[in-house]
């Protein structure tokens, strides 16, 4: 009896061992075929057009071709299932911004688990939102809005979209000013700048990249910067938080995920790869010319930002009772 128990013990541990080395050997030639990147937005878009980027220099660098495919919909929840239900193999990966971590508060419930079913990669950009007013407003400053929010039916404001980055940047300020925001939701940046460069609302809530041409124009008036930090592309324009608003900070960020059992020597893998292209000056001067701040944040990092704006924009979410359902 104890020879028997011996033997399968031993079997065990040989079956153990050979399916460690098989992993560790599968993940020391990571990767041997082609990755796929699904964007949660259609082509053209901010997020798409980094994922075409990295995706092109991640070809060159690891020798594997970076496929782009584009599911959109949903707000994003039909791509992220997708890559939440494929194999962890590193293989499947998903590319998104910070409108990943606004869906949990505004869809009462989701086809996968945005914390436990999908593991953070790397974060590799971010971009703030700018608040302007049409160049003809009587807003000066962003005190005037705040101001202008505590008095009759308050401000109005456009945003990219409802549940946007944007969308949030004014909802926070709504809460943490105590101050009345009307949002005027939008399909697109584009006609949001549009109606605000016209005068139809009296704000505009817009990425840095589609507000700076308009202020080199003298179409619109810049107010205060969504970011933590002043941005080099406008650095006369003060931030939300320098209005007395401490703590405030909503920045657009980008990065990649996969299914949270992928290894973590592929995720690791990936965040040095992607971190060596994001150093390159051609690359940093490229993005950062198109209004994005690169910084670059591996697995915990990136997964404690995506726990913690989950947790923050959840709770505006609710404080604006913002929904998305139908």
């Amino acid at each position: 009896m104890k020879l028997k128990m011996l033997v399968r013990s031993l079997a065990f541990s040989v079956l153990v061992a050979g399916a460690l080395t098989a992993q560790a050997a599968g993940e020391e030639t990571y990767p041997d075929k082609p990755i796929k990147f699904v964007v949660t937005f259609p082509p053209g878009g901010g997020t798409d057009v980094l994922a075409r980027l990295i995706g092109a220099e991640l070809t060159k660098a690891m020798g594997q071709t970076v496929v782009v495919e584009n599911k959109p919909g949903a707000s994003g929840n039909i791509g992220a299932e997708f890559v939440a239900k494929s194999p962890a193999d590193g293989y499947t990966l998903l590319v998104v911004n910070s409108s990943y971590a606004i869906n949990p508060g505004v869809f009462s419930k989701l086809p996968f688990n945005p914390v436990s079913d999908l593991r953070g990669v790397v974060q590799f950009a971010s971009t703030p939102s700018v608040i302007s007013a049409p160049e003809a407003s009587k807003l000066r400053s962003f005190k005037d809005v705040l101001d202008g929010g505590k008095t009759g039916n308050g401000l109005s404001y456009a945003s990219c979209g409802a549940g946007t980055p944007q969308h949030l940047a004014g909802g926070s300020i709504e809460v943490m000013a105590a101050v009345k925001l009307v949002h005027v939701a939008y399909k697109g940046c584009a006609p949001a700048m549009t109606d605000v460069v016209s005068g139809q609302v009296d704000l505009g809530i817009n990425t840095l990249a589609n507000t700076v041409p308009m202020v080199a124009g003298k179409k619109i008036r810049p107010l205060a910067v969504t970011s933590k930090q002043r941005v080099l592309s406008l650095p006369d324009v003060p931030t939300v938080a320098e209005f007395g608003l401490a703590g405030y900070d909503v920045e657009q960020w980008f990065g990649i995920l996969a299914p949270a059992k992928t290894p973590d020597a592929i995720a690791q893998k990936l965040h040095r790869e992607v971190a060596k292209i994001m150093e390159r000056p051609d690359i940093r001067s490229r993005l950062e010319q198109q209004g994005y701040t690169i910084g670059v944040f591996g697995p915990d990092v990136f997964g404690a930002t995506i726990k913690n704006d989950i947790e923050r924009f959840n709770k505006v979410s609710k404080a604006i009772g913002l929904s998305l359902e139908n």
